[in-house]
């Protein structure tokens, strides 16, 4: 047992305790979506129990609760620092975080935003009965889904639940580092994170990387198609972990990715498929109710089949119209694609496509975007062919659209 101590004056918990607990800003696309109800990721808990501790002014089992927390991550940073502060209480009144003399200002400034993001966090993990709105369907063979919120610094996993008609279910959040300008990624070397609909390209070993790639890297596919169309660029865009001295990095550390504490990367990484994984990166989840995802899922799935009906049909008129006058493929504007389309039906007598392992997740972006991919098998009088495809399908005057579509 801690020896009992007369502690001096201590205030700086009282500032971070208020600002973490605090109930989150009134948004109407998330009022009421959001609970607080405890993760079971990462070292939050005992952090939450470290500061109420630290509320109650009990800073004997405030230190008691960090030594403990230290033993299970002794590289925490953020521990060592609070151990720190608390042991200095001890002969000194303390009125800020990180009151050790000499501690970089940077640094500590550092470790406080880490404090108060993990905790909110914490506090805010989202109800069962709220999806993202992004996971509108994943295909049968997709395990689960990453849903990355830079504004709360969480990383949501999903589970593909299909005893459940495949609606996404919640299995874990993690605390996770962005770029160290923030999100919303426009060019190379800006220091920011991108905000869209990305897939593990790749699983990179650490026995393959640098240190500060941690435990294992995988590669996303910055920039998209969307990105490139919206003059996006850059690259290097990988989920990874923290060098091995290092139990976690601040909320803003990186050049750009994603990334995770080795310890929780290991677990996220044993539900990532290569190719098939999407990573869906948001400055701010929106979250919807079962029954507005399932009419949106619904939406969209009809105007799929419309699209994949009407080709069959033949009336190439008909078909075009599910494109948008903007679209663009890798190689033909809609002019040059419906002009080709009109050449190719004439000279079929019947079109059969089939459009299996379907996925559909919305874009996190102003635009009303979604990006569709399916393994697509095409049969016609004179040629078969399959092939994995990708489309974006955007909403204009009210309808879905196609603006770009090529192989996956």
């Amino acid at each position: 047992m801690i020896a009992v101590h007369k502690f001096a004056a201590f205030s700086f918990a009282f500032l971070i305790a208020g600002l973490a607990c605090a109930a989150p800003a009134a948004n109407p696309a998330t009022a009421g979506q959001l609970s607080s109800s405890v993760s079971d990721s990462g070292p939050e808990p005992q952090l939450a129990k470290i500061f109420k501790e630290i509320e109650g002014k009990r800073l004997d089992m405030a230190l008691q609760l960090t030594e403990n927390l230290l033993r299970q991550y002794p590289n925490f940073r953020l521990g060592h620092l609070i151990k720190g502060d608390l042991l200095l209480a001890r002969t000194q009144q303390i009125k800020s975080f990180g009151a050790m003399e000499g501690a970089p200002a940077d640094k500590v400034d550092d470790l406080r935003a880490e404090a108060i993001i993990r905790l909110k966090g914490y506090r805010e993990k989202p109800e069962a009965k709220f999806v993202p709105r992004y996971l509108l369907q994943m295909p049968p063979d997709q395990r689960y889904a990453i849903v990355v919120d830079t504004k709360r610094s969480r990383l949501y996993v999903y589970e593909n639940d299909l005893t459940n008609g495949g609606r996404p279910r919640f299995v874990a959040d993690y605390y996770m580092t962005q770029g160290k300008l923030g999100a919303d990624k426009l060019s190379e070397g800006d220091k920011k994170t991108p905000t869209g609909v990305y897939h593990v390209t790749a699983n990179l070993p650490r026995q393959k990387l640098a240190d500060l790639y941690g435990n294992g890297a995988y590669p996303l596919n910055y920039p998209n198609e969307w990105d490139k169309r919206q003059g996006r660029n850059g690259s290097g865009i990988w989920l990874h972990g923290t060098p091995s001295n290092t139990f976690s990095r601040p909320p803003r550390a990186s050049d750009g990715c994603v990334v995770l504490a080795n310890q929780d990367l290991d677990v996220v990484a044993k539900n990532l498929q290569v190719g098939l994984t999407p990573v869906i990166i948001s400055n701010s989840v929106e979250w919807l109710s079962l029954d507005d995802w399932a009419k949106e899922r619904s939406e969209l799935n009809k105007a799929i089949e419309a699209w994949r009906s009407d080709w069959e049909s033949r009336d190439t008129d008909r078909y075009l119209k599910h494109y948008s006058k903007r679209f663009k493929s890798a190689d033909q504007n809609f002019e040059e694609f419906a002009a080709q389309k009109k050449q190719v039906n004439a000279g079929k007598e019947w079109i059969k496509i089939k459009a299996d392992n379907l996925s559909v997740f919305r874009n996190p972006s102003k635009e009303e975007v979604v990006v569709v991919t399916f393994d697509q098998d095409y049969r016609s009088t004179n040629l078969n062919n399959q092939m994995k495809k990708r489309q974006y399908w955007l909403r204009e005057d009210g309808k879905w659209k196609i603006i770009y579509e090529g192989s996956a």
